[in-house]
């Protein structure tokens, strides 16, 4: 579904210049969710901008479906974040004087897609995210948990294969954090559409609903697992002496 291949990214030049991806190699299947987590700084919201379609790379590549795309600016890839990437922030990005069902069927309207049709999908959409009993409440009349779901139905109202997920429990409490990995695992697990999932995260206990873990250091990604990736700055001098880094 989704695969990434050699992604470079630096920021500056001369003596400033920073490399912060440095050959980024990742595969995503249909209906995978994947937590990708690292140090502050490592370059996880630079490695989502860059597959969503929000900044360019430098070089390498990224196919999506039968899409290839990496080292263009955001205006030759607009179709990517219209068709094919929806994303979830921590904050919600709802605007407040609309309901549920108008912010989702906004997005859509605004993506091309006729106001009729636009309001069918959000309808579909909220329902599959457990708010058809909220489509017409404004975000003040919504707990937070249940804005994120009219964030999450937004982003998937497009049909869009791949969701990418920037700490999206990161304004939530513990139980409606609990109850939107539920969600992103019944999206995955769809029968009829399944969905992948790129989650950045800095809690293992999300991290461990995932059903893989990659680790973002030092400008790449490896396999982890919840102890290395959660105790990565005290053991990382551990690791390397012991021999367990390539």
């Amino acid at each position: 579904m989704l695969s990434v291949d050699g992604l470079t990214k630096s920021f500056g030049s001369g003596t400033n210049k920073l490399q912060v991806l440095k050959g980024v190699d990742m595969n995503i299947q249909q209906g995978e969710m994947v937590a990708l987590m690292g140090p502050s700084g490592s370059g996880k919201s630079t490695l989502l901008n860059i597959i969503g379609g929000l900044l360019a790379g430098d070089g390498g590549t990224i196919t999506l479906g039968e899409r290839t795309y990496g080292r263009k600016g955001p205006a030759s890839v607009v179709d990517v974040r219209r068709e094919l990437v929806g994303w979830i922030f921590q904050d919600f990005h709802l605007l407040d004087n609309l309901s549920a069902l108008d912010n989702v069927a906004m997005a859509l309207e605004l993506s091309g897609m006729d106001a009729s049709a636009a309001e069918k999908a959000a309808v579909v959409a909220l329902e599959k995210v457990g708010l058809g009993d909220r489509m017409n409440f404004i975000p003040d009349q919504l707990s937070g948990g249940q804005q994120q779901r009219v964030a999450i139905a937004r982003a998937i109202a497009g049909n869009r294969p791949v969701l990418l997920a920037d700490e999206p429990t990161g304004n939530l409490d513990i139980a409606s954090g609990k109850e939107v990995m539920a969600l992103f695992k019944a999206l995955c697990h769809d029968e009829e559409n399944p969905i992948s999932i790129l989650m950045v995260t800095h809690d293992p206990d999300l991290a461990s609903n995932a059903d893989r873990m990659l680790l973002l250091n030092n400008g790449k990604t490896e396999a982890s697992d919840i102890r290395s990736a959660w105790g990565l700055d005290a053991e990382a001098d551990q690791q390397t002496s012991g021999g367990e880094e390539e």
